[in-house]
């Protein structure tokens, strides 16, 4: 297809109105803006104009507006097209965009609604058929981007054609780009049992193996003298083989051309699953694309710890009993590689994206790790509806033939009592949103669940759990009455709250119960360690309210760099309190 066949008005109008939907509802639920109630309907008004729509209100202070009901008027009454370019320029100053960023913003959320568009036109697969469809059509089939933020899949820097070739719902096949860098300019960081040769044995297929070699030799060169270093298409076209030129005529990168595995996008969109072998590790390559509130880059001097922080976690969870009892297993980051350009190292600060252009990993596949009669699927698959408004939740609640309550309590023992076990045992925090958790399912049932993406984003809160000195950077202090947020925003709000909507409204759980299984899950949790007693009074879960981390106010304050990497609990925004729906249980 022409990369441009989706853009027609009516495939346009329909991603408008979804994207405005969410927009509405998690600004009202940002207290950006106040919906003001008219009838069974409700307004908000930016000068002249009016938007009145039809929403539900749950718990966790949820907005779930009808995308039908939006209806936009002037002043007069009359009927205006919905727009959303107008939406956001009418709410300018109440959603405190300022000059600088709105025209970044502006240009984010167009390319969101044509990721809507895009998917609108392909004919979305059903809810049903997801049940049964491959890890990876799973991964492709997913529409709502992450569920808070609105500007969700900006991705700047993609051409149209780009897009097609590299979007996680194309579902492209993709062939990564080889450079080979010299050692004396590189970095190459494994797990202790791992070395480079480990590397080029398992994640490079024996044709590219042989032929890179060949090039070498013929520049007389070895493996021994470097390493490889996997580099997205796109980033080679528009960075490497441009700002690393001097490198190349110097010889000190050599690029090798393409290898013959075939790989997949992930939603997280600059990593790769292996197609052709789904048993190699994934790939994650360095992309200078700017999308939601950061520019997508890899750097070297993180990468060269990230193997050894995921071993850390990979051991401290893994020789757990309890963690163990829950099946919990995490992908281990296990080798990483990154080159140091002399100029950018020397003359670019720290944390310039300008330092973060060629730099990969390698964490392992959950594949060779499934039993028989198990599948996998992303955790964002919980929150997928699907083009006739049908959750996959749904979906696999009645594939399982148990009970909704049952299902849904296996599945946060699955998932939320080990995150709640990790922060009262070691304070070990992660950020286990829904593209970073993989779900095993049998029978539509969640068994066990698997975490990634650790290096990044983990921390250790608590003093008294040793850190290797090495990896020290992983340690953080944050007040007591943050704590309880990796939970109560992190999970409740973030994703849980969303889940309990779809099933509410759906008609399959009402979010009364829904809350009350969530409480007794971490009741009964609780109860079987009294040990942690000290620990459950200091950083509660049950209390009345919890502090509203907002995380689209972050983008709308600076879209290019949401928060401080080194420094993050300073940089989030706080506003109000939310009434917490385990309040009722305790």
């Amino acid at each position: 297809m022409s990369a441009i066949d989706h853009l027609t008005p009516e495939l346009w109008h329909r991603a408008t109105r979804n994207l405005l939907a969410k927009a509405i509802g998690e600004f009202a639920h940002e207290r950006l803006l106040v919906p003001v109630k008219d009838g069974e309907a409700y307004t908000l008004s930016a000068g002249p104009e009016r938007y009145r729509f039809t929403a539900h209100r749950l718990k966790l202070d949820h907005w779930v507006v009808d995308a039908a009901s939006i209806e936009r008027t002037d002043s007069s009454g009359e009927a205006l097209e919905l727009d959303a370019a107008s939406f956001f320029l009418s709410f300018k100053g109440e959603l405190g965009l300022s000059d600088a960023v709105l025209p970044v913003y502006l240009e984010e959320v167009a390319a969101t609604i044509n990721r809507g568009a895009y998917q609108l036109s392909e004919g979305q697969p059903s809810a049903e058929s997801l049940v049964d469809a491959g890890f990876q059509a799973i991964e492709a089939g997913m529409t709502g981007g992450h569920p808070c933020f609105v500007a969700g899949s900006g991705r700047l820097g993609f051409t149209s054609e780009d897009y097609l070739s590299y979007a996680p719902e194309t579902g492209a096949g993709v062939r990564l780009m080889w450079v080979a860098a010299r050692r004396e300019h590189a970095m190459f960081a494994a797990s202790p049992e791992l070395d480079f040769a480990w590397l080029l044995e398992t994640q490079l297929d024996a044709d590219s193996r042989e032929y890179f070699a060949s090039l070498l030799t013929d520049k007389g060169l070895s493996y021994d003298d470097v390493y490889l270093i996997p580099v997205h298409p796109w980033q080679w076209r528009n960075r490497i083989s441009v700002t690393f030129a001097p490198e190349i005529a110097a010889g000190r990168l050599i690029p090798l051309g393409e290898g013959h595995d075939d790989f997949q996008a992930q939603q997280s969109i600059r990593t790769f699953f292996n197609r052709s072998r789904p048993e190699a590790d994934y790939v994650k390559t360095a992309l200078s694309v700017l999308n939601m509130g950061f520019m997508r880059g890899l750097s070297t001097e993180y990468m060269e710890v990230t193997p050894a922080i995921s071993d850390y976690v990979a051991d401290l969870v893994h020789g757990d009993p309890t963690l163990k009892r829950h099946g919990v297993t995490i992908l281990r980051e296990r080798a990483s590689v990154g080159y140091r350009h002399p100029a950018y190292t020397a003359g670019a600060p720290k944390g310039s994206p300008y330092r973060k252009m060629l730099a990969a990993l390698w964490r392992e596949s959950p594949v060779p790790k499934l039993a028989k009669g198990e599948h996998v699927a992303t955790m964002a698959s919980l929150l997928h509806v699907d083009g006739d408004g049908s959750p996959l939740a749904s979906a696999l609640i009645r594939r399982s033939g148990l009970r909704p309550a049952d299902w849904l309590r296996g599945y946060l023992d699955a998932y939320l009592v080990p995150v709640a076990h990790c922060l009262y045992r070691y304070g070990l925090v992660f950020m286990p949103h829904g593209e970073n958790v993989i779900l095993v399912l049998k029978d539509g049932a969640v068994e066990r669940v698997f975490f990634k993406d650790i290096g990044e984003e983990c921390a250790v809160l608590e003093a008294a759990t040793p850190v290797p000195e090495a990896i020290g950077r992983i340690r953080a202090e944050v007040p007591d009455d943050v704590r309880a947020l990796s939970i109560l925003t992190d999970v409740l709000d973030c994703f849980l709250r969303f889940l309990a909507g779809h099933l509410h409204l759906d008609g399959v759980l009402s979010e009364d119960e829904f809350w009350r299984v969530a409480a007794e899950s971490l009741r009964d949790y609780q109860a079987a360690h009294p040990e942690l007693a000290e620990a459950f009074a200091r950083f509660p879960l049950f209390e009345e309210s919890f502090t509203l981390s907002c995380l689209n106010r972050l983008q709308l304050k600076n879209n290019q760099q949401m928060v401080d990497l080194e420094n993050q609990e300073e940089s989030l925004i706080y506003v109000g309190r939310l009434d917490n729906p385990l309040a009722s249980w305790r």
